[in-house]
């Protein structure tokens, strides 16, 4: 990554792009070394990582390019994150220093960020706050320094360049160690893939402190030598978007989870296709979402399937069928099944499509050769065994194979539900839910059974223009899906109009587990599995909690 920014040097072309300040890539890269030379100055002993807390904004991506040069470890500090979890981030992955902005300067108050910082108590040597006059004063004597006199020469492609933290959305997040040659080489193949070029404006809007804002983003725009547009504000907005691709003629969006659905919510409007974006990539967009919002916003959407750590990768090609994620591009990624480490028999579909063996063929997706591009966690052993092992790269996601070698994702490992002793998974059961026209996102997961074992329940956010809900009408809706699981049908169905995200849009279902038909929002309810829905009142809640309260971990 440095030898890619040292080469915008001289670049006069648009590098970044926000609502009211244009840089060029060579006035970025100049304010990068200007930022490169404080923090040589700053460092000490130990690890050189540079913890930056802030929106996407002019800075973050200057930091990113000056920590790039001189050899420094960013640590995306997840903005979300709050109180001890944020102090537990920082301080685990060893922070020397933390650049933030005044917003975000009461996040880290009053915390211990560990030996090299301390307990922060307002702003301190260790900490920059990029629009204060301090971090002004700060850099003034750091003003003229170059890119060739900042750059470390002994950064190899084997450099840690980043520590990334995975969403946490069912445990503790990890920190995963990503090097310079690692997100320099996925940059320059989406760069070709895309592909990207000078004339090219790509729109970052998904945070820069996650995996994919710096490797479907980021990175390949420094790669090609495109522009980047930021959104309006530092943070994504579905109402800001079409406005901000009009405004900075944007030809490249990348995303990660839901945002496309949230942009569709929007309300549509006769020139939506009438703009420059050429193409948008990304993971986690459900089948209609990618064909609704290539239509709407006359674009190509590739979807397409990668772990943060790197251990396996899923292509999308021209034959892909509807729903699918692609073909492994190398030998040995399989579907296991993780009790008996056998692989699963292949997926098998009726005339329609409808998924017929659920029950067996979903397993755990394997990469048998992926353990050699896992670079790791910081300081994480348990979760290094956990993540590899017999030898292999488990990826902790659920997913079936069809005849031909398509994969196809089912849900996260924690997303097992056990009805009946029939075991399946809640991403086959979200995609149905998901078609009803009222349904913007369905978030499935297992609450505890009266007697034994679990029963499905539902957390649906509905768009704000939807009627009341009608049970007989919902559980109509659900009769007609043909490739609904006789033990799919969700024994509960909870009405909301936020689910709990990560800062990616990634529902966050530990909560929603936890808190089951403990919950302001309304909840209805089958008693039997022949019963019509009901609301679900303070008695019977009460009652369901007194029966699985001694069965609940």
């Amino acid at each position: 990554m440095a030898a890619l920014v040292l080469a915008l040097a001289e670049n006069e072309s648009p590098g970044i792009l926000t609502a009211d300040r244009t840089l060029t890539h060579a006035e970025a890269v100049s304010e990068a070394a200007t930022r490169g030379a404080w923090l040589l100055a700053q460092r000490q002993p130990g690890p050189f990582h540079v913890a930056i807390l802030l929106d996407n904004t002019v800075d973050f991506l200057l930091w990113l390019e000056a920590a790039a040069l001189v050899g420094a470890v960013v640590v995306g500090a997840n903005s979300t994150h709050r109180g001890d979890e944020l102090a537990r981030d920082l301080s685990h992955t060893e922070c020397q220093l933390v650049v933030t902005s005044s917003a975000h300067l009461p996040l880290v108050d009053g915390l211990d960020l560990g030996p090299a910082i301390g307990t922060v108590h307002g702003a301190s040597d260790r900490v920059l706050v990029v629009d204060a006059t301090s971090a002004v004063d700060a850099l003034r004597p750091h003003l003229g320094a170059t890119a060739h006199d900042v750059v470390d020469h002994d950064i190899s492609p084997a450099t840690l360049g980043y520590l990334l933290f995975t969403s946490g959305t069912s445990g503790a997040p990890k920190a995963v160690r990503c090097t310079q040659g690692r997100l320099a080489g996925i940059s320059q193949i989406v760069c070709q893939m895309t592909p990207l070029g000078p004339e090219d404006v790509s729109y970052v809007a998904m945070p820069l402190f996650h995996s994919n804002a710096l490797m479907a983003g980021w990175g390949p725009s420094i790669a090609g030598g495109s522009a980047v547009a930021l959104p309006s504000g530092g943070r994504f907005s579905a109402h800001g978007f079409i406005e901000d691709v009009r405004r900075h003629g944007v030809t490249y969006f990348n995303y990660v989870g839901k945002p496309l659905s949230y942009i569709l919510a929007t309300e549509e409007r006769p020139d939506d296709a009438d703009t420059t974006l050429r193409t948008c990539f990304g993971n986690e967009a459900t089948v209609d979402d990618i064909d609704r919002f290539a239509d709407r916003f006359g674009c190509t959407v590739n979807d397409a399937y990668g772990s943060s750590e790197g251990g396996a990768t899923v292509t999308r090609t021209a034959d892909t069928p509807k729903g699918a994620l692609g073909r492994a591009p190398f030998e040995g990624t399989v579907v296991l099944d993780p009790e008996n480490l056998e692989e699963c028999p292949v997926a098998e579909f009726d005339e329609a499509g409808r998924l017929l063996n659920a029950d067996t063929c979903i397993g755990e997706l394997v990469s048998k050769t992926g353990g050699s591009s896992f670079e790791g966690y910081w300081a994480n052993d348990g979760a290094m065994e956990a993540r590899l092992r017999n030898g292999w790269y488990w990826t902790g996601d659920l997913a079936y194979r069809d005849a031909a070698g398509f994969l196809y994702f089912a849900g996260r490992d924690h997303d097992w539900i056990r009805v009946d002793g029939e075991n399946f998974a809640a991403a086959p059961i979200e995609r149905i839910l998901g078609r009803h026209p009222d349904v913007i996102l369905a978030a499935v997961f297992a609450v505890p059974d009266e007697h034994v074992g679990d029963q499905v329940m539902a957390a649906l956010e509905i768009s704000a223009g939807a009627p009341p809900f009608d049970p007989s009408a919902f559980a109509a809706f659900l009769a007609d899906q043909g490739d609904l699981g006789t033990k799919w049908a969700p024994k509960y169905i909870r009405l909301t109009d936020h689910l709990p995200k990560t800062a990616t849009s990634k529902v966050v279902k530990k909560g929603l587990r936890a808190e089951r038909w403990r919950t302001r929002d309304k909840v209805w309810w089958r008693p039997s599995p022949s019963s019509p829905y009901e609301l679900l009142g303070d008695a019977d809640a009460a009652r369901l909690e007194e029966t699985v309260a001694d069965r609940i971990l």
